[in-house]
């Protein structure tokens, strides 16, 4: 396997003087120190004594100088243009450069590590890694292995930004181009030669020649397969390895007893005097199921592409303020919680915080799938992995680490792609009797043709035999579940749509209703003063004041969106004294003399003052789904305050959306009847309207409609949503909510509104329809090409199937599934 260091980072920026192997104009991959003639200038490493990076030589790069103008990257070992290179970094007196701004970062995080010279560790080595199986999640071993039950091979189950290949892809590609190296003059020997009738050797040599070019096919290139058919055969796990180690192996040992002492064979086994060998059909076999192999491989890795891209997203490194106002450039894993933080314009933000100075508008698309830039400035929250616009900001990191909302995110996908979709249950029951029934199907072909075919009579019932055993390998099938889930989870997590398992994706496909909480889901969950109406002499401005004064001591909701909007208008705000409460009617307290009192219209009257002044507008008001709260000032009605939770500026498309997509939908919610039934009209109409509930009565009226045949989806944010979340065939936590809620749902909506749940749901639909692909394509292939393999269209069409071709398109049938299921990346939500 190759040194991935050596490889520059796939999100580098490279222009064409970045990350070149050659050492000036390239004319190949330059493996080492030049000993032939130079096709351009030689800036190689000299052959002489070696300059680190204390002797005062060159430019202190750890390592061999290159020449006057370049030099080595002491992270990957490329060559580097000085004269070009922006990258470059100064460390214990000695100046560095590199060939890119991934290279630079990793070398400021630990330049020790480079200048040691020790050998750094592999992803694939990594001490106690678990890897684990995509067809078969219950198995993890420790470091790379093949799979006990399916013999494919394990991936690493923790996600890594290591995007170096799969060490059985490596040494699968060497097999197969050594195999495939082999296999052409195999070929031209056997099979070419029969249909010109021309002999490229003695006939007496033929077969030797080809036991010479097979033998390290099969045996070398192939043993892979065999071992883990072995391995089938001892555990009882029959799967595809099981099919073709029997196959080739089958074909090579009959080819080698004939080639070795072709006397033991009766008469009619001989063709133009000479018993006929298989040695072609066991050597292209072997090629062509390398080859599949190295194209799943190859596809399976791209599943991985969505979980790198998330965490692509935080930056490497991260400016840390110090208490003397000192900046400093230090590795993302050495930041604290509390930790000052610059994040200068463009820069990705490093880890959750708040903002602590400055004012910018960050990118916010990769949380919630919206490309609409935040506006952010003091106390506003920031998430790490989102991107900075054009302002500068200091922020106070709050969380770090493997607590950050994209380590989550990360987490939470790479647990949705290893869990089992109920309908993978059918593909399972399948393979469990799929091998020993064409192994029986493979053992009646070989005595039928040995019976009734016609001659070589043994020649074509081994050869139809072993066109069943590798046609009807399961790999398809298999895949085809797991692939999807993958893909899909992935791109769903791009969308902003988090899976926790492939469970809740394959429900939401069939739910058809959805129940959906209020507050935070058709609204923002943020009240805001929406009017402010006066009585008499009262100004505005006094009495919003007075109002503010006295609400800064309050705890409710509604009192903070009036102290927002007194802030936001640069009223001042005085200190309220003597400040008392009474439960189900208001407020009041002494403001700069003056008796406030703020509440209902039993606490005006209470307070001396008569209510019903204001009472139309006051209607008019909590008809349009506002919470009106009167203000009485030293006995005498002032006026009213009107505060509403905005509804949600994409809540009414979406709405249509989800009838669209032929969903009944039902609003659950705590609040007054007057206030939901306004938000529904608001957004165009909802099926059914609960209002004045408790929590315990939102998982009972789901309950209800589940027991009425309906499948549910719940969408909801609060604690109070926790019990129907989890009552409901699918809960849908928005991300904006608590942990409890986000706990309780099988899927998170990072973005906090129903465009989003539009979103999971035609995600869901494209996952489970690729999927039914899939297994459509699996079970039509095997159950046409075992057939065909048999040799069911000989009498009627004179069509066989040879081992050849058999090999061929089991191998495309695998590509072909992790293929269909790539197309998820690119599907529109």
């Amino acid at each position: 396997m190759s040194d991935p260091t050596s490889v520059c980072d796939g999100d580098d920026r490279m222009t064409n003087h970045d990350c070149r192997t050659g050492h000036g104009p390239s004319h190949g991959p330059s493996h080492g120190p030049s000993h032939g003639p130079s096709h351009g200038p030689s800036h190689g490493p000299s052959h002489g004594p070696s300059h680190g990076p204390g002797d005062g030589l060159g430019h202190g790069c750890g390592g061999d100088t290159a020449g006057a103008d370049h030099v080595k990257d002491p992270v990957c070992g490329m060559t580097v243009d000085l004269a070009v290179t922006p990258h470059h970094a100064h460390h214990a007196g000695q100046d560095y450069h590199f060939c890119s701004a991934g290279c630079r970062t990793k070398f400021i995080g630990n330049p020790e590590s480079y200048l040691s010279g020790a050998p750094r560790p592999q992803p694939d080595a990594t001490p106690g890694a678990i890897w684990t199986c995509p067809m078969h999640p219950e198995i993890r071993r420790e470091g790379p292995a093949s799979c006990p039950i399916c013999g494919m091979a394990l991936e690493p189950e923790e996600p890594s930004l290591d995007d170096a290949p799969n060490p059985e892809l490596v040494d699968f590609t060497r097999r197969t181009w050594i195999a495939g190296a082999l296999t052409v003059p195999l070929l031209l020997v056997s099979m070419v030669a029969e249909m010109l009738g021309i002999a490229f050797v003695p006939a007496a040599w033929n077969p030797w020649v080809q036991l010479a070019l097979a033998a390290p096919i099969v045996l070398w290139a192939g043993r892979p397969f065999f071992e883990r058919g072995w391995a089938s055969l001892r555990s009882r796990n029959l799967n595809m390895f099981t099919l073709v180690s029997i196959g080739v192996g089958a074909a090579f040992l009959y080819s080698l007893v004939a080639t070795v002492a072709p006397q033991l064979f009766p008469p009619t086994f001989r063709m133009h005097g000479m018993v006929p060998v298989y040695y072609e059909a066991a050597g292209v076999v072997v090629t062509l199921v390398l080859l599949g192999q190295v194209l799943e491989l190859r596809a399976r890795a791209a599943t991985g592409r969505a979980i790198r891209a998330l965490m692509n997203l935080a930056p490497r490194t991260a400016h840390r303020i110090g208490a003397d106002g000192s900046e400093g450039e230090v590795e993302l894993s050495d930041v604290r919680e509390g930790d000052r933080l610059r994040v200068r314009p463009g820069e990705g933000i490093p880890v959750d915080g708040s903002v602590v100075e400055g004012r910018s508008s960050v990118d916010e698309s990769m949380l919630t799938g919206e490309p609409v830039p935040v506006m952010k400035e003091a106390g506003s929250s920031l998430t790490g992995g989102t991107v900075n616009g054009t302002g500068s900001l200091i922020m106070e990191a709050r969380a770090v680490g493997s607590d950050t909302v994209l380590a989550r995110i990360v987490r939470m996908v790479a647990e949705a792609q290893r869990s089992r979709a109920p309908i993978q249950a059918v593909a399972d029951r399948i393979s469990g009797w799929f091998v020993p029934l064409v192994v029986g199907i493979a053992v009646l072909t070989f005595i039928v043709w040995n019976l009734v075919g016609p001659e070589p009579r043994f020649g074509h019932a081994l050869l139809n035999a072993i066109a069943v055993l590798i046609i009807a390998c399961p790999c398809a099938l298999g895949l085809a579940t797991p692939m999807s889930v993958m893909v899909g989870t992935g791109r769903g997590a791009q969308a902003g749509v988090l899976v926790k398992n492939a469970e809740a994706l394959q429900m939401l496909e069939k739910v058809d209703t959805l129940v959906i909480d209020k507050t935070g889901t058709l609204t923002d969950g943020k009240p805001r003063l929406i009017a402010v109406e006066t009585v008499g002499s009262f100004a505005e401005e006094d009495l919003l004041s007075l109002s503010a004064a006295v609400e800064r001591r309050s705890e409710h909701p509604l009192a903070h969106a009036v102290l927002i909007a007194a802030q936001e208008r640069g009223i001042p705000v005085a200190e309220a004294e003597d400040f008392s409460s009474t439960t189900g009617a208001g407020v009041a307290a002494l403001v700069s003399g003056r008796l406030v009192a703020i509440g209902n219209a039993a606490m005006m009257r209470a307070a001396g003052a008569d209510p019903d002044v204001v009472q139309e507008q006051a209607e008019g008001y909590r008809q349009q789904g506002a919470g009106v709260m009167l203000v009485a000032v030293d006995g005498r009605l002032a006026g009213l305050l009107a505060v509403a939770d905005p509804v949600k500026s994409s809540a009414r498309e979406a709405m249509a959306d989800l009838r669209a997509e032929g969903l009944r939908v039902v609003m659950l919610t705590g609040d007054g009847r007057s206030t939901a039934e306004a938000v529904a009209r608001s957004v165009g109409g909802i099926d059914e309207v609960h209002a004045d509930l408790k929590p315990e009565d939102k998982a009972r009226i789901v309950g209800e409609l589940k027991a009425k045949g309906a499948v549910v989806a719940m969408a909801g944010d609060g604690i109070n949503d926790a019990p129907a979340l989890a009552a409901a065939d699918v809960g849908v936590a928005m991300g904006t909510g608590t942990d409890v809620a986000i706990e309780s749902a099988g899927m998170t909506l990072t973005k906090g509104d129903l465009a989003a749940m539009v979103r999971a749901r035609r995600l869901a639909d494209a996952t489970m329809r690729n999927i039914r692909q899939n297994l459509g394509f699996s079970f039509v292939f095997n159950g046409l090409g075992v057939p065909i393999a048999a040799g069911v269209l000989y009498p009627v069409a004179g069509i066989l199937l040879s081992p050849m071709l058999a090999g061929a398109a089991m191998a495309l049938s695998s590509f072909a599934v992790v293929t269909n299921a790539l197309r998820l990346n690119r599907v529109r939500l």
